[in-house]
């Protein structure tokens, strides 16, 4: 992707002003594909990719270019099937092809998000604008990881678990999650919270202010039960075979 269609490139992810700023300023996109059976007449816009000849046809481009074609050729057209998945969207989804990472199908990545080496993110995960994901951690399936979330190494997220993004408000800290820290399933972290270096939070939990390191803490909202002892340990044990 070229520097001129990624606006984002050079945006100061520490400040949510400058990042809603680009939002606003951003230049809208509906890509689509559709597929023609029908004769159309040559036309002449880079912006389109046309894979095909005669009488069947395969154009992407942006849907106001696109939709001119079909109105124009509305008599030697027989039939098209329009594919699309947004609709004036400001930040395109990132291009995950060069990752070291493992990256399964129903992930939704948003351009600018950082993954390190050997993370692993499941089905059906969203992660924001402006968030880092640490080497070796796992983002389960269905989590929700907002802006500017800083996720450390080691990291295991469950399932369903929602780590508040901070957009808007603009004057909410980031959540950091430290290193080694494990987040149980259908957990909610919230706008500013710092979780410590191997911090437990039980699945379920409403985390609401920060966490210290090596303790465990459950409920809504969450609180310290104990610190993390050998039996937690076995409990949040990683699975080295599932990364890298």
């Amino acid at each position: 992707m070229s520097d001129q269609k990624n606006p984002l490139k050079y945006i100061d992810f520490t400040s949510p002003e400058t990042i809603a700023k680009s939002i606003k300023t951003a230049k809208k996109s509906t890509p689509v594909k559709v597929y023609i059976q029908g004769y159309i007449n040559y036309f002449q816009d880079p912006t389109i990719q046309a894979f095909g000849n005669e009488d069947l046809w395969i154009l992407i481009g942006e849907y106001d270019s696109i939709k001119n074609i079909l109105a124009k050729n509305d008599s030697t057209i027989k039939h098209y099937h329009i594919e699309y998945d947004r609709r004036n969207s400001a930040v395109p989804l990132l291009n995950t092809l060069e990752l070291q990472a493992r990256i399964e199908p129903g992930a939704l990545i948003r351009e600018s998000v950082i993954i390190k080496k050997n993370a692993v993110i499941l089905m059906g995960a969203v992660i924001n604008v402006g968030a880092v994901i640490g080497e070796n951690t796992m983002i389960d399936m269905n989590c929700v990881i907002g802006a500017r979330v800083i996720i450390g190494n080691n990291v295991h997220v469950g399932a369903g678990a929602v780590i508040a993004g901070v957009l808007e408000p603009p004057s909410v800290k980031s959540v950091v999650i430290e290193d080694n820290v494990f987040i149980g399933s259908n957990s909610v972290v919230l706008e500013g919270v710092h979780i410590g270096e191997g911090a437990v939070v039980a699945a379920g939990s409403i985390v609401t202010t920060d966490v210290p390191a090596n303790s465990v803490v459950a409920g809504m909202p969450a609180s310290l039960i104990k610190m993390k002892d050998k039996k937690t340990l076995d409990k949040v044990k990683l699975v080295d075979d599932l990364r890298g």
